[in-house]
Formats: C-alpha cells, sequence, structure tokens
C-alpha cells in the first residue's frame, strides 16, 4: 500500500496555485495577498492629538494643579481635517480635537478633562511633559516599510491595514471554490423522511463545512445516485466552476463503486489504497489538467480525517500558502490503545490541558461510520504504522481539529 506521506506529496506535486486577482478591498477579505505592501507615506502622516483637548506649551503648565490652576488664552479651535496652517506662542494655546494636526509651537496636549472646558480663556489643572498625548508623524509606520507580506492571510484588520496606507485594489489569491458531490442512492436530503435501506446526506454537509473552515468557498450541489452516466456527468458540470472537487463514495473495491468505475482512466486520476486507517481506499488527479478531484470514502469518519490530512495541505497550496498540517502537539494518553500494524492510525479524542500538559483521551467509538463520536472529539490521535499498542500515560501526537 501507498504511504500517507507519499499520497500527500503525490498531490501536492501536481497542485498549483491559483492565479492572482485584483480586487476591491472588501472583496479580498479571507484571500491571499499575492504582492508585498508598503507604506507610499508615514503614518500617522502629520503630528496629531491623541485626545480631545488644548494643543500648549508644555514649559507653559510645569506647574499647573487642581489646587493652582494655569489659566491660557485660547486663539483658536482645531478639528479633524482641519488643512489651515495653525501655530501658536508661549501663553497661548489651542483648543483641539483627537485626529487634528498640531499646532507648530505646541509640544503637549492637555486632555479637556483636566481643564474648565473653557473658550476664551481655560484654566489648566495639570501639568504636561513634552510630547504628552501628542501622535508623532511616522511613529507606526514609516514610509517605504512593508505592511503586509505577501502570502498573508487578509482579516479585518490587514483590510485596515491596506485601506490606512491607501491601497483601492490589492492582488489576491482568491479562497478556492470547492465543490462537494455525495454518491450514493441511499442518500436523502437532510430534513426529508427516510426509508428502508437509506441514510440521510451527512458527507455532503461535513465536507463542504470542512472546506469553509479550511479558507475555502464550499459548495455543496447535493447527492448524485449510482447511474454511470449521470455520475459522470454531474462531475464533468463542475469543472468549469470548481477549483477543487470532492466526491464521497464509490471508491473502494465494491461491484457499485460507481465513482472508481466512471474516473478510472481520465486524466491523472489514480485510485489506490492509502495505509491508514479510518480512509484507506483513495482517489486523486486532475481530469483537465486544473482543478484537482479528490475521491474520498463514504463512510463519514473516513471521509472526514481524509479531508483532514489530504485536501486540507490542497487548499493552502492552491493559495500560495505553505501546506502544513493541522497544529500538532504532544499530549499523554489517558488511557491505553491498540493499533493495527502497517497503518498510520487517526483516532478520535478529547484533548485537554491539565497540570500543565496536554492530555488526551481516546473516544469510545472509533468505527469509521461512528459520526456521533467525531462530532464531540477535538483532535486526532496520530499512531504510527510500526506501533500497535501504547500505555496510558505514554507520549503521542496530536493534530487539533478546528
Amino acid at each position: 500500500m501507498k504511504t500517507v506521506d507519499e499520497h500527500i506529496a503525490d498531490i501536492l506535486a501536481a497542485t498549483r496555485p491559483l492565479p492572482p486577482l485584483e480586487v476591491g478591498l472588501l472583496e479580498a477579505v479571507h484571500g491571499v495577498l499575492a504582492e508585498p505592501v508598503t507604506a507610499p507615506v508615514d503614518l500617522p502622516p502629520f503630528d496629531n492629538s491623541a485626545m480631545d483637548g488644548y494643543a500648549v506649551f508644555s514649559s507653559d503648565v510645569a506647574g499647573a494643579s487642581e489646587t493652582s490652576p494655569v489659566t491660557l488664552s485660547v486663539v483658536g479651535d482645531i478639528a479633524a481635517g482641519d488643512q489651515d496652517a495653525h501655530a501658536i506662542r508661549s501663553g497661548l494655546c489651542a483648543r483641539i480635537m483627537t485626529g487634528a494636526p498640531v499646532p507648530a509651537g505646541a509640544d503637549a496636549i492637555v486632555p479637556v478633562e483636566q481643564t474648565d472646558g473653557g473658550t476664551a480663556k481655560v484654566a489648566i489643572r495639570q501639568a504636561a511633559e513634552p510630547g504628552r498625548y501628542i501622535r508623532r508623524s511616522g511613529e507606526d509606520v514609516t514610509a517605504g516599510q512593508t505592511v503586509l507580506e505577501a502570502g498573508t492571510r487578509l482579516g479585518a484588520a490587514q483590510i485596515g491595514m491596506l485601506a490606512a496606507v491607501g491601497r483601492g485594489r490589492v492582488s489576491v489569491r482568491p479562497r478556492p471554490r470547492v465543490v462537494v458531490l455525495s454518491t450514493g442512492s441511499e442518500l436523502v436530503e437532510p430534513g426529508g423522511t427516510v426509508g428502508p435501506g437509506q441514510i440521510w446526506d451527512a458527507n455532503g454537509f461535513a465536507l463542504t463545512a470542512a472546506a469553509t473552515e479550511a479558507g475555502a468557498v464550499g459548495f455543496r450541489q447535493g447527492m448524485i445516485g449510482d447511474d454511470p452516466r449521470g455520475v459522470l456527468a454531474a462531475i464533468e458540470e463542475q469543472l468549469g466552476f470548481a477549483d477543487l472537487v470532492i466526491t464521497s463514495g464509490g471508491v473502494s473495491m465494491g461491484a457499485r463503486d460507481v465513482v472508481k468505475e466512471v474516473l478510472s482512466g481520465l486524466g491523472t486520476m489514480r485510485f489506490e489504497q492509502v495505509a491508514m486507517r479510518p480512509g484507506k481506499p483513495q482517489g486523486f488527479g486532475l481530469l483537465d489538467d486544473r482543478a484537482p478531484v479528490f475521491t474520498l470514502p463514504g463512510n463519514p469518519v473516513s471521509a472526514f480525517v481524509s479531508f483532514q490530512i489530504f485536501v486540507r495541505p490542497a487548499l493552502r497550496a492552491l493559495q500560495g500558502l505553505p501546506p502544513e498540517p493541522l497544529p500538532t502537539v504532544a499530549a499523554r494518553l489517558a488511557s491505553p490503545i491498540t493499533s493495527p500494524s502497517g497503518l498510520r492510525h487517526f483516532l478520535r479524542g478529547d484533548l485537554r490541558h491539565r497540570d500543565g500538559a496536554y492530555e488526551v483521551t481516546p473516544a469510545e467509538g472509533q468505527g469509521s461510520h461512528q459520526i456521533f463520536a467525531l462530532s464531540a472529539s477535538n483532535c486526532l490521535i496520530v499512531v504510527g504504522e510500526d506501533v500497535t499498542e501504547l500505555s496510558e500515560g505514554d507520549q503521542v501526537e496530536v493534530l487539533r481539529l478546528p
């Protein structure tokens, strides 16, 4: 059988980053920056007030106190956005608003709360050292400084940074469009009524949600039956739209494994047994030299684990990001486990931080069909191919689920 690492390597070798697009800032949210961004000017671009108050000479108010206030004449008001030139001299002050440019000569701001709020004359009741409540030009960012590196995923703070340096549009690798198809005539839409031999489609929803969690835009295209022509037509229809296609079911060794039947020999599709549990039967390839197609097993836990181990790194690669696995921690086992020889085992578990270290408890239900145990788990316990049993207290590698 093919190893897990070999299968990941083959997937990444066939996956190319999506071409960048230039889009408006709000269209770029959750995209990955395809270019470094530099600041064209200093931020702030001018000295400005951090408070509503009065711009003063600090030496004029050095002895101000509650019991001995200093009175100064107010020579003007300066609002945020004021483009006029302002200046003061010793013995005078200017009323100033937050964000307004500091007048020439002033070297401190006294907050209005420390005064009587006067408009012609003001009594100042507290001293202010030089520089107090003044935001200096360039103290945040200097002109020419790189503010965002290529490969940065753009969230709210990063979009704000782009706007702050004047960028209205930006080059990003967009979130991959992932189409999920569930195969099987036994499947029924959740909300409908199941009859004998039928089940509700859990995979379609779980895999679409997993794609969204991984930074993609997930589209569930519903269920397709077991008719070979219908299955092939449904998959080919999505190739002109999707950046990545996922199917679940129909990839094992059965007489009616229709996905394997219709895709074998097309493009670069290969169907292989991977030395892992759950998720041994896997299919992967390109049908149109562009969009990767993942054909995952039909059991819900197998499909979910396969997504986390194989599809997630591919989605990162499509966005030009390092194809890193799930975050990994070392933890001690809370109970013993056994594992089959020759397979990399991904057991579901509950990871907790206790007494300064991580501890993980394996879930009671480890069957590939037991989605209840999966839904209650927050991690995957990784047991190597050459390990058949571990004792309570042994250290294990744990992948943290989103």
